[in-house]
């Protein structure tokens, strides 16, 4: 436990921890910000950092969303009411009526909870943090800080941006929003880099300042919005021409004109480095919206792994799975599990796992019931549905992970050595023979049971559903033929500028009947070689525009009338 964790709140007056949530990526809040967010009763957050840290509350945490105006909503997953402001004179769930987050703070605090107020950035540089520190501390709420990634730093390291280098140049951060004439003349006056914290169409304006104060027009400047997200954009130009070259970009004028953003200014910024250190924003997949046809739980590893390529994965599950129309047989099969029938049982699905665990706590068993059952797995994250279970495999193939690749090491039936020749084989009602077929040759007998049933899933949103078919996705991941059909069937065709990735022959054939233009197939039947395979086309792509001297764009920025979408992180 971390050395700063403190005792239980009193029962009066709760304990608050202030807490930093960083610039925007959720990777970079602290383990100790993690801590303090899985202890929390109540979460006071701002509208920008709720996403990034609610993920982490403990379930049933009550939420108190700090912007004006926001709905009361349940959290989701939880059933508990949204704590909100509505307006000056109504509240919601026993919040009182007031705009100020430093008397939600003292309520939430009341009667000994402990509230987590999650701030962006860093508290430390928080315009108001200090303020309701300093209420805590006359109405005598013991409280902590805990510091997060300050925007004025992250943001330039993922832009590729160094605010220092071997010569140790003076860094000077600035908050355009509240500088005066003197700080502008102190840092204008300065060689050094200047960090300055602004808004889109106050940016330029800044400029201006510090080209009054004695700065030269052509000093190098970097501009930065939406930094260390998926959203990220920089551009390079000079303190002379950034107004223009925001223009030229059509970021201004427009309607968002009041996104933060950070620049930096000075000699350090220069375009040759950025070209060079702009590791975040030369991702394969960077910003790229790529849709996943599959559940949140199949897909969660998958996603992370395109998140790492710069990826935004969207979720969309194609099948739905319910349980068999007879359950006789499961039952049967899950009772003679038990009584020593089997020698082996083989899952080739995380719903295979999941529908057997069922039938096990509908009867009170648990994992000991494997004990003296040899237990196979077909790939890694049916093994890891396993794990969760408290059931360690005994057989994971070595090579391929699919029905062919358990065959290639499963073990033939020996009479001397197997005292049961039985194999228990739960899955989905549409499952391929060649399994089954396999285990035969090899001398097992084999009880095939229908443990789940799969369906085709509801449509999708009509968000969802109008950017599959208009382009709004640069790539989806076919995983198998059913999802290809499935897909098509629930949300319409993809559109031709969307990039086609298929696990293998077969997939892609499907997809190819349905009219569809494969651009990435798998080296080998697995989804994680498949987002590989992805995230080496996505290189390539990009490789081919900057040799060419063209932007690097994505896929569904080619159709016509395409915009710059905002995504999320």
């Amino acid at each position: 436990m971390s050395p700063t964790t403190l005792p239980a709140a009193g029962p009066e007056h709760g304990h608050v921890t202030f807490l930093g949530a960083g610039p925007g990526d959720p990777g970079l809040l602290t383990l100790r910000a993690v801590e303090a967010l899985a202890s929390a009763d109540v979460l006071v957050a701002e509208h920008e950092v709720l996403d990034v840290v609610r993920v982490h509350a403990r379930s049933g945490v009550a939420v108190v969303n700090t912007e004006p105006g926001s709905s009361a909503d349940p959290v989701p997953g939880t059933g508990t009411p949204q704590l909100t402001v509505v307006d000056g004179s109504s509240a919601t769930a026993g919040v009182p009526a007031v705009r100020d987050a430093a008397h939600l703070v003292m309520e939430a605090a009341r009667g000994g909870r402990r509230v987590v107020r999650a701030v962006s950035g860093d508290p430390g540089l928080d315009a108001y943090a200090a303020e309701e520190m300093l209420a805590c501390a006359r109405a005598g709420v013991p409280f902590e800080v805990v510091p997060g990634v300050a925007a004025a730093v992250g943001v330039p390291a993922y832009a590729g941006v160094p605010l220092r280098d071997a010569q140790g140049a003076d860094v000077r951060f600035v908050d355009a929003r509240t500088a005066s004439d003197r700080c502008w003349t102190e840092v204008g006056a300065s060689d050094g880099t200047v960090v300055v914290s602004a808004t889109l169409d106050s940016v330029a304006a800044a400029a201006g300042e510090l080209v009054a104060a004695g700065r030269k027009p052509d000093t190098p400047m970097t501009v930065t919005v939406a930094g260390t997200t998926t959203r990220q954009r920089t551009w390079t130009a000079t303190l002379g021409t950034i107004a223009q070259t925001l223009k030229q970009a059509k970021v201004l004028p427009s309607p968002e004109g009041g996104r933060p953003v950070i620049a930096v200014v000075g000699e350090r910024s220069a375009a040759a480095q950025r070209d060079q250190l702009s590791w975040f924003e030369n991702k394969p997949l960077f910003g790229w919206r790529v849709l996943v046809p599959r559940t949140k739980e199949q897909a969660a590893s998958l996603s992370d792994q395109l998140r790492s390529y710069g990826a935004v994965p969207h979720e969309v599950p194609t099948i739905a799975v319910e349980p068999p129309r007879t359950p006789q047989q499961m039952e049967r099969a899950v009772k003679g599990l038990v009584t020593g029938r089997y020698e082996w049982i083989a899952f080739t699905s995380v719903n295979a796992v999941k529908a057997v665990r069922e039938k096990f706590e509908e009867y009170g068993l648990d994992a000991r019931a494997f004990a003296g059952i040899k237990v196979a797995a077909v790939g890694e994250q049916t093994a890891k549905a396993l794990i969760a279970f408290g059931v360690k495999p005994d057989l994971v193939p070595s090579g391929e992970q699919s029905a062919a690749g358990l065959l290639e090491d499963w073990p033939p039936y020996d009479p001397v050595f197997d005292p049961i020749d039985r194999v228990f084989l739960p899955r989905a009602d549409i499952a391929t023979e060649t399994l089954v077929a396999g285990l035969i040759e090899l001398g097992w007998e084999v009880d095939d049971v229908t443990a789940y049933r799969t369906v085709r899933a509801s449509p999708p949103p009509a968000e969802t559903r109008e950017a599959i078919k208009g382009g709004g996705f640069d790539a989806v991941l076919f995983t198998s033929s059913s999802t290809v059909r499935n897909l098509v069937g629930i949300a319409g065709k993809p559109h031709n500028v969307t990039v086609i990735a298929c696990i293998g022959p077969a997939t892609a054939k499907t997809a190819e009947e349905h009219g569809l233009r494969v651009d990435v197939m798998a080296p080998e039947p697995s989804v994680h070689k498949l987002a590989e395979a992805l995230a080496d086309f996505g290189l390539k792509r990009r490789a081919a525009a900057v040799e060419a001297g063209d932007p690097v764009t994505r896929p569904s920025e080619r159709r016509p009338g395409a915009r710059r979408r905002r995504t999320t992180t």
